[in-house]
């Protein structure tokens, strides 16, 4: 992505900070999908004009490229806000709902409160703060987007600390996702204990 076109990911951010909202939150989550572990959330606020050059949807970034911009996120970030909900909680309320969990608790985390959300995807279940939900947010806004670098990183970490303790699932390389490799490991080992209960197994 050009630097301009990255610039131009501050659309949504400068309506709201023209309006005179000081803190504005993206907000995006990593880890709805697969069969196993947390939903990972992040909330990331930045002050008018800060930008980092490679900012983009995670999903379309290269893992070394997730990793260098972390730390630059948090560096020039006005605040970061990390919500985990576990594996048992997806199961007691559904995924849904705990990846809003996920989003309240990342705003929670935040060190200033946001006078606006900025949401990705197409809907949310708000509390006192006004938001936005955008779809695709985490490709079209600039605060949208490290928040999903954020969360992704953030579970992709843990992953692979819980891959040290169930060794034989490869955690490490699919992140709990329903690969060939992951789906195997399951026929022949059967669940561990951070496998979503609740959800189908292929």
């Amino acid at each position: 992505m050009r630097i301009k076109e990255q610039q131009a990911m501050f659309g949504y951010e400068r309506m709201f900070w023209d309006s005179g909202i000081q803190y504005v939150a993206g907000i995006d989550e990593a880890g709805r999908g697969p069969l196993a572990g947390p939903v990972v959330a992040a909330a990331v606020i930045f002050k008018p004009g800060v930008f980092i050059n490679g900012i983009n949807d995670s999903k379309q970034l290269s893992e070394r490229k997730r990793d260098s911009l972390f730390p630059q996120i948090y560096e020039h970030a006005v605040s970061v806000g990390i919500g985990i909900v576990d594996h048992s909680e997806i199961d007691a309320i559904n995924i849904l709902n705990a990846t809003y969990n996920s989003m309240h608790r990342a705003v929670e985390q935040l060190a200033v409160l946001p006078g606006h959300l900025l949401i990705d995807g197409p809907r949310f279940t708000g509390r006192s703060i006004p938001f936005t939900t955008i779809v695709h947010g985490d490709a079209r806004c600039f605060s949208i987007a490290a928040a999903s670098i954020i969360a992704k990183v953030t579970r992709d970490r843990l992953m692979k600390e819980l891959d040290v303790l169930y060794p034989q699932y490869g955690f490490a390389k699919h992140k709990g996702y329903g690969t060939k490799d992951h789906i195997n490991a399951i026929k022949k080992f059967g669940r561990c204990p951070i496998h979503r209960k609740s959800f189908r197994m292929p």
